[in-house]
Formats: structure tokens, sequence, C-alpha cells
């Protein structure tokens, strides 16, 4: 086999390659980490309601993270490691409950789940929310996404998917639904994913 030819088996192999092993990685470490990754998005649903933040690691090693607390008029942004007192004492100056907060952060590094957010999308003129979270591709030990993040997006109720298992805008339309420039593809009816080289 010549090198031209072998050039052209590898430019219509890896691209397959890599959407294939992408969705494998992708569902295997959400059924891997199901139960918590339901209690991120359960519990931070919760917190959320209470007082409106986000949260994201920003560090290798997981012991850093950038808190948003959004207020009415101001977002607030602070950067602690985990192990600082005033940690928890701003989140008592915001009117949140500390002990629930640092769970979820807990729970989030345990599974090295980088941000996680809330995002509002519209309906037929109808607000709804759902719960955005992101991992970066080296926790599910992918060797082709490199610098990648997976995002899964939590919707509150069934989603339509097209034949090839895409987001759906609407079931009567079969538009697909682009969220912040992304396509996403199902895991179940109410979880799906996308690939994307920001965790946010």
């Amino acid at each position: 086999m010549n090198k031209q030819s072998l050039t052209i088996i590898l430019l219509v192999l890896v691209p397959g390659l890599f959407s294939c092993s992408s969705k494998n990685i992708t569902g295997k470490y959400y059924y891997e980490h199901e139960q918590s990754l339901n209690r991120i998005e359960g519990s931070y649903k919760e917190l959320y309601r209470q007082k409106p933040f986000t949260v994201a690691f920003t560090a290798k090693d997981f012991k850093t993270i950038s808190l948003e607390i959004i207020t009415d008029t101001l977002s607030f942004i602070y950067e602690f490691s985990l192990d600082e007192s005033r940690l928890a004492d701003t989140l008592v100056k915001y009117g949140l409950p500390a002990p629930g907060v640092l769970a979820l952060i807990s729970e989030m590094q345990s599974i090295r789940c980088t941000w996680v957010n809330m995002l509002d999308y519209y309906v037929d003129q109808k607000k709804n929310r759902m719960v955005f979270m992101s991992v970066k591709s080296v926790a599910l030990n992918s060797p082709f996404a490199y610098k990648k993040y997976y995002i899964l997006a939590y919707f509150s109720q069934p989603q339509y998917f097209d034949d090839n298992a895409k987001l759906l805008d609407k079931k009567a339309t079969r538009r697909l639904r682009k969220i912040n420039g992304h396509t996403f593809t199902r895991i179940n009816d109410k979880v799906c994913y996308t690939i994307s080289g920001h965790f946010r």
C-alpha cells in the first residue's frame, strides 16, 4: 500500500472512529456515574432555586473553584481553594446553604465534573430551564478528544430526537435544536450531550 492510499484511508476512518468513540465513551461515563450525576443535577436545581449561582473547577488537580453568585443587579465571581474557610463564609454571606453547596462541590470533584450551570431556553415562547454540566475529556480516558469537553444537558421533560439521535427543536418541524451553537445527541429521553472545545 502506498503512502497516498494510506492517507486517504485514514482521512475516511478517523472521523468515524472519533464519532463512534466519543459516543461510546460519553455514554459509558454517564452510566458509570449516573447516580452521582443525578444527585448533582437534583441538588443543584434545588440550591439554584434558593440563590442563582454557578461553580466550576479551574485547576487540573480539582482543588480550586470559581464561584459565580448571581444577584438581581450584579454577578460576583470568586476563586477559592477548597480548603479555605472563606468559601463557606462567602456562601453564608450571600444566603446560600453552605453544607449543601459544599456537598455539591464534593460530588462534582469525586467524578471530575468540571462545571455546572443553569440555562434558560424557550419552547413556544414558554421559558424552560435545563441543567448543564461539563466533563473534561481526561476524566473519560478518551484517546481521541484531547482538549475537548463533554457537555451534558439535563431537561426536565422528555425531548424529541431524530433517527440519528440528534436533539430536535420540535417533533413537528424535525429541525435540529442548537444550544450555544452545538447540536446534541441523545443519551436518554431527558439527557443528551455534545462535544466542545470549551467547558461553558
